[in-house]
């Protein structure tokens, strides 16, 4: 922890000598403006590194201090990128001239090497402005920019009778991290606006405690209809308290149990490692729930306990909370689990998303599968980008995600 605050505070110190000579060079009249500011900013910092407190964990002072990293901070990257690159230029071009005047015969002195240009310095200042407003959207509005994806899927192994078969799919709500009801009811008229028979959310319905779901919220998220075939969810990370002190194993037990006893409440009907059988006119498919199973996280996820009741030849939906479960256990597993829907990566809640020309975001550095449809022979997996937000309270280019899923008995081409 001490050696990342350290790489921190020296990239922060590198990245404000740099924008202090681009103010210097661009702006003179404005530095002592900007000193004083800086100044305050970093002490406030400071101040909330040192007056953390575990067991609150990211709390809305938290997020804040987060924000303002973002706004005033991470945007100087650009100067520095700008500034350092004009540096080597400046340094290459000083060598050559030193080394032109030592072999000519009559040496000329240079002192003060080359200037630095005041061009540069201003466009590298103004290019601050570009993720300076963007997070401002993300932060204001762009959280709460949800949007309905619809996907159909062809299975020839899908039995006949569920043909069409529509699976309104959300996860990461998060509740603990919204600060407005009136967005959020918005997002639930969103949902109950779609048509679907089936309804699943994969995980992570807090942040920490279960405190964060108050009875505002609870009667908010009752109001999602229940469509035909019920509405069924799974446990992710952030729902098992593991980012957050506890002052006993007994109060960390009590925080979860309350956690999982609020998937009922909410008419929720909680899958912890478990499977429900779907009929319809004597054909069946199975919907199987595991906990979360993640590659850096809890790996409670237990597929051959879940799959018990299970025809291993029958069609299978799978909720799993973490898209790295199905790359390491499920995609070549030898039991065929048709479709599994994910969520967890919220797609870092930051990238740039063109339909049919880009998907970025800086999480596939991380996880292979993070947004979208994926396929592996005729095994698909959906990431959901999640419902909520977390950390940073916003969203940059990966909006919050609503997913109707038609899954049909059709042959894949």
């Amino acid at each position: 922890m001490l050696t990342r605050l350290l790489v921190l505070l020296f990239v922060c110190v590198l990245i404000e000598i740099y924008c202090f000579k681009a103010v210097k060079t661009a702006y003179p009249q404005f530095l002592g403006v900007y000193l004083g500011f800086t100044f305050c900013l970093y002490v406030f910092f400071l101040y909330k590194i040192f007056t953390f407190s575990p067991y609150l964990g990211l709390g809305k002072t938290t997020l804040f201090t987060s924000v303002l990293f973002l706004l005033f901070v991470l945007p100087k990257l650009l100067v520095f990128g700008v500034l350092f690159v004009e540096d080597l230029g400046r340094t290459v071009q000083f060598s050559w001239q030193k080394i032109q005047s030592f072999f000519q015969k009559e040496q000329s002195s240079i002192s003060g090497g080359i200037p630095r240009s005041v061009f540069l310095s201003k466009l590298a200042l103004f290019l601050t402005t570009v993720p300076f407003l963007s997070v401002l959207y993300g932060i204001t509005k762009g959280k709460y920019k949800y949007r309905v994806i619809k996907k159909a899927i062809d299975f020839p192994e899908l039995p006949k009778a569920f043909d069409g078969l529509r699976i309104l799919h959300i996860s990461d709500i998060h509740v603990g991290s919204f600060n407005q009801v009136e967005p959020v009811k918005k997002a639930i008229e969103l949902i109950n606006a779609q048509e679907f028979d089936l309804f699943v959310f994969t995980g992570d319905l807090v942040n920490n405690l279960s405190s964060e779901m108050s009875s505002k919220w609870v009667e908010l998220f009752k109001t999602i209809k229940t469509p035909k075939y019920g509405k069924f969810s799974i446990l992710g990370n952030h729902d098992y308290g593991e980012y957050i002190q506890f002052h006993s194993a007994q109060e960390k037990q009590r925080n979860f149990e309350e956690i999982k006893a609020l998937h009922p409440k909410i008419n929720f009907n909680l899958l912890l490692n478990d499977s429900v059988l779907i009929e319809k006119d004597s054909e069946r498919i199975h919907l199987i729930g595991v906990e979360n199973w993640g590659e850096h996280f809890k790996k409670l996820g237990n597929l051959t306990k879940a799959s018990e009741k299970v025809d291993p030849k029958a069609f299978k939906i799978l909720l799993s909370h973490d898209p790295s479960h199905w790359e390491k256990q499920v995609q070549n597993n030898e039991v065929d689990y048709h479709l599994t829907l994910s969520g967890h990566t919220h797609g870092m809640q930051f990238g740039i998303e063109i339909p049919g020309f880009i998907t970025w975001s800086p999480v596939k550095y991380v996880y292979r599968f993070w947004a979208g449809l994926y396929k592996s022979s005729n095994r698909y997996l959906y990431v959901n980008r999640g419902f909520g937000f977390h950390g940073f309270p916003g969203r940059v280019g990966i909006w919050p995600e609503i997913t109707l899923l038609e899954i049909r008995s059709k042959t894949t081409s």
